[in-house]
């Protein structure tokens, strides 16, 4: 096992945390005896250990108490009561990683009284080991942890380190929130199929594919985006008369700033006054 038999605690039971476990357990990277969840909420505890053969329990300190890897993964809103509630339980821990959105590693090296933080920002396509990762260690992290690190994360996807914490704040507003951002202009795409005609599964299953295959299509062929795009654009074609009504309405503008919005919002729930 890569983990050496150490027990890995998982603050919080959601869907990252799942994917998570998931990943490395299909991975076998760890074995069950050696995972345990904590979550206050009772449904979703049930859930993971009756899925997955882990143990679970609703006290944090409970989980964390002969955990060598603590998994943080609750809601930024709560981080704070968290960080409280497991401060003097982790001297002992060997490596803390959070997933929380927009709390900083010295946040939390201060409240938990322990420097050997990672903190990462995974995105949802993780919960099928299609996601990407990005991620950040602070100093008093050594290369075994790292190595460890580079496990975890890889069991959602991709990963990819920073040497600079500033990019976490900027992950989340791109990758971290970017799912959402594809899945509004996938139902934009379908409501305008269905406005023309197409019944909602047809016009469900021709966007779907198409936005796949774009971008496995993408991924292959290395080209720039605006390569590929001038690929389809025919002079006075169809293409060439939808892209002008995009232009005009400001597709490109709306979009920046929306992931600026989600940046700005990433750097607030950090501040003190938000944990």
């Amino acid at each position: 096992m890569a983990f050496n038999g150490e027990l890995i605690a998982f603050v919080g039971a959601g869907v990252m945390g799942e994917a998570m476990i998931k990943g490395l357990l299909h991975q076998r990277s760890l074995s069950r005896e050696t995972v345990i969840a904590a979550d206050p909420n009772d449904e979703r505890l049930e859930h993971l250990c009756r899925e997955y053969d882990v143990k679970g329990t609703n006290d944090n300190r409970e989980a964390v108490r002969d955990a060598k890897i603590v998994v943080l993964s609750v809601k930024p809103q709560v981080m704070g009561k968290v960080l409280d509630e497991l401060r003097g339980s982790v001297d002992n821990v060997r490596l803390i990683v959070s997933i929380v959105a927009g709390v900083p590693m010295q946040m939390m090296s201060d409240s938990l009284r322990n420097g050997r933080i990672v903190r990462a920002m995974p995105n949802t396509p993780a919960q099928i080991g299609e996601g990407i990762t990005l991620w950040t260690a602070a100093p008093d992290v050594m290369p075994e942890q790292r190595k460890q690190t580079e496990l975890l994360l890889g069991a959602m996807g991709d990963q990819i380190f920073a040497e600079d914490e500033s990019f976490l704040d900027m992950a989340t507003a791109l990758s971290g929130t970017g799912p959402a951002y594809v899945f509004m202009f996938m139902e934009a795409l379908i409501d305008a199929g269905v406005h023309m005609g197409f019944s909602r599964r047809d016009a469900e299953a021709l966007v779907t594919q198409t936005l796949l295959g774009s971008v496995l299509y993408a991924r292959q062929s290395g080209l720039h985006p605006a390569q590929l795009r001038n690929q389809v654009t025919s002079p006075g074609g169809t293409t060439a008369a939808a892209m002008h009504e995009m232009e005009k309405g400001g597709l490109r503008t709306v979009l920046s700033e929306g992931v600026w919005a989600a940046y700005r919002r990433s750097q607030a729930l950090g501040s003190s006054d938000t944990l």
